[in-house]
């Protein structure tokens, strides 16, 4: 996998104080898409998972990572998006998880293979569904259109039901 960009610190991909790794690589080429280069399977530097855990290792004031891209959650990104988690919360257990998926929650329970149901066990917080340039909106807190949901993923899994985030 490679990695499009890393930001040690965002308050603005989640709620609290974040670090935020966009990996490269999107089947969806949204119009408009904010982060059209990270769409290049091959854009970007190799995906070094240890360098990045130290980072996030190395900053106490971190509550926690959020994935965005590209997109983290196509079947060439998802196993290493998956493992990459599972190690950050080996080294920070009470981090809490944001991804950003143009998938739809409904898209991804749908597959219903075992790598996707590991990944939403692993997300606390889903912004999910493609960019829709049409439905833009600058006034919205950590999404870009009106039809991107911010999802309670251990919610939704529970209740078997769409359950936001209320922000």
């Amino acid at each position: 996998m490679k990695m499009a960009g890393f930001y040690d610190e965002s308050i603005s991909n989640g709620l609290g104080w974040r670090a935020v790794l966009f990996v490269s690589g999107c089947p969806h080429h949204c119009p408009g898409c904010h982060n059209a280069q990270a769409q290049d399977y091959n854009y970007g530097q190799e995906f070094h998972k240890q360098e990045i855990i130290d980072k996030i290792c190395e900053n106490s004031i971190l509550k926690g990572i959020t994935i965005s891209g590209g997109e983290p959650l196509c079947k060439e990104n998802i196993g290493e998006v998956v493992s990459f988690i599972k190690e950050v919360k080996k080294v920070r257990p009470n981090f809490n998880v944001w991804c950003y998926s143009g998938y739809t929650i409904e898209q991804l329970e749908a597959r219903n293979d075992e790598t996707t149901n590991e990944a939403l066990k692993e997300i606390d917080v889903l912004v999910d569904g493609r960019f829709v340039q049409e439905k833009k909106n600058p006034t919205l807190k950590f999404r870009g259109s009106e039809n991107q949901r911010i999802l309670d993923v251990p919610k939704c899994l529970q209740q078997h039901k769409i359950v936001e985030l209320a922000i």
